[in-house]
């Protein structure tokens, strides 16, 4: 089943494990990874990342369709995960810094879809 729009059947296999619609369900998957994984989904979207950018754009801000918005979850996790490829090399936690779950983001849980 295609849960993506059309044009980005590629990245299907990634929907399921890696397009979380909050920062908290992001958070956690990050955490959760190892750097293999973080890795593969950075390498898998990277080459996609202007396209994907382009088509979300296309709609008005709160009006993505299903598929869409799950292509956005998929840019988000991308976006949250970069820093940890870029600086850390594919570390899922950030050296040398303060335990991360000692932070709570206010509104981690939301998914800005009303």
């Amino acid at each position: 089943m295609r849960t993506l729009p059309a044009g980005f059947e590629s990245l299907e296999s990634w929907v399921a494990d890696w397009a979380l619609p909050s920062q908290n369900r992001r958070w956690d998957k990050r955490l959760a990874s190892s750097r293999e994984e973080i890795t593969a989904f950075y390498e898998a979207l990277l080459p996609e990342l202007e396209r994907i950018l382009e088509h979300v754009d296309a709609f008005p801000l709160g009006g993505l369709p299903a598929p869409s918005a799950r292509l956005f979850d998929l840019a988000m996790m991308h976006a949250e995960i970069a820093p940890n490829v870029e600086l850390y090399d594919g570390d899922p936690n950030v050296p040398y810094s303060f335990e991360e779950r000692r932070f709570l983001a206010v509104h981690g849980d939301d998914t800005g879809r009303g």
